[in-house]
């Protein structure tokens, strides 16, 4: 089997830290984003995975090359020379993803976070028979997304709605679908939606279903989505009672500790809380709800909550950061700092207060 990432282009709203890395190599939860996925396909059973591309194709292969050999998959980009939207990309890949096995294969949006349910989603497609499966979401306030508009006992999708005013439903596209070969030729080589050109029109011949994403959901492209993805994601290894969890009179909640990282004394950590590879905290430190990447060094006391610390930054001694500040790679906050929603670019020294949301070039 096979699968297609939508990975697209430059990752603006997870800015700084896809100045560092392209956004699917961003870590969530201690690992590249896209390994989750990867991962997941890896365990049902697909063989090769292809990655569609518009930005940096060297730097993603470069770094899934490892990864291709420990996991045993095989990993190919699909490169766009122009953005071809969302149905485009599978156009340009199609000769990669065509086979003799007429087999369908998935296609995952690289952004999306959540239980990844692919084998249940493999028998779902087989029984309905249909020509795509697309997984949807049940959210709170559906007049933000495009509204999928379902049969409750058949699980055949009526139509698409767009941002809708009025109520319609509160299921979401997830941005996960599993895809017959025959979808490919409905597609054109150029910009083009899958979810406003493609799906429609499957739809109005009534051969597209939806199936309802059991678990936790989340687009993390976004900074703020990505401290809830992350509490989301943390909550589920509770819930599966995982060993990955820390444990300890330090820990509050849901926590994880990359086993080479180092605490100091009385420190107080969680809930919803990831410690990188290499990370030192040191004695009295209090973190929640926040992302502390690769080599950071958090100094003595020092405060951070509702924030990401980019790799290799440094937090200096009784300082307080808060409120979704953002550190890009290697900055160093020093001593006694308080930043208040700061958005600091790479390689920046931060010697004085931030006292209101800004980005600090």
């Amino acid at each position: 089997m096979k699968a297609l990432i939508l990975v697209g282009g430059f990752g603006t709203r997870l800015r700084p830290l896809t100045l560092s890395v392209p956004k699917p190599l961003v870590d969530f939860a201690n690992k590249p984003m896209i390994l989750h996925q990867i991962e997941a396909l890896k365990a049902i059973g697909v063989t090769e995975v292809v990655l569609a591309i518009n930005y940096q194709p060297e730097v993603m292969l470069n770094f899934l090359k490892d990864f291709e050999t420990k996991l045993g998959i095989k990993i190919t980009c699909s490169q766009e020379t122009e953005p071809l939207g969302t149905a485009g990309p599978l156009a340009l890949a199609r000769d990669k993803l065509i086979d003799d096995s007429g087999e369908p294969f998935f296609v995952l949006n690289s952004d999306v976070i959540s239980e990844y349910p692919l084998k249940e989603m493999i028998d779902f497609h087989k029984a309905h028979g249909g020509e795509a499966s697309i997984m949807v979401t049940k959210v709170d306030e559906p007049s933000k997304y495009g509204v999928v508009v379902m049969e409750e006992s058949t699980r055949k999708v009526e139509k698409f709605v767009e941002k809708p005013k009025l109520f319609v439903g509160n299921k979401i596209n997830a941005g996960i679908y599993l895809l017959n070969p025959s979808v490919l030729d409905r597609i054109e080589l150029r910009p083009t939606s899958i979810e406003k050109e493609v799906f429609p029109k499957i739809a109005a011949e009534q051969k597209l279903y939806a199936m309802v994403l059991p678990g936790f959901w989340m687009d993390i492209g976004q900074p703020r989505d990505y401290i809830t993805g992350l509490r989301l994601y943390l909550d589920s290894l509770r819930k599966k009672s995982s060993s990955k969890l820390a444990t300890g009179s330090h820990i509050v909640g849901n926590v994880i500790v990359d086993e080479t990282a180092k605490i100091g004394e009385g420190c107080l950590i969680g809930p919803d809380v990831a410690i990188g590879p290499g990370c030192v905290v040191e004695a009295g430190v209090r973190l929640s709800r926040c992302t502390v990447m690769r080599g950071v060094r958090i100094k003595k006391h020092a405060c951070i909550s509702s924030s990401i610390i980019g790799w290799h930054s440094t937090v200096g001694q009784w300082a307080r950061v808060e409120n979704m500040t953002i550190l890009g790679e290697d900055v160093h906050v020093s001593d006694e700092i308080y930043s208040n929603g700061g958005v600091v670019l790479p390689h920046k020294e931060i010697k004085s207060s931030i006292l209101k949301p800004e980005i600090v070039m």
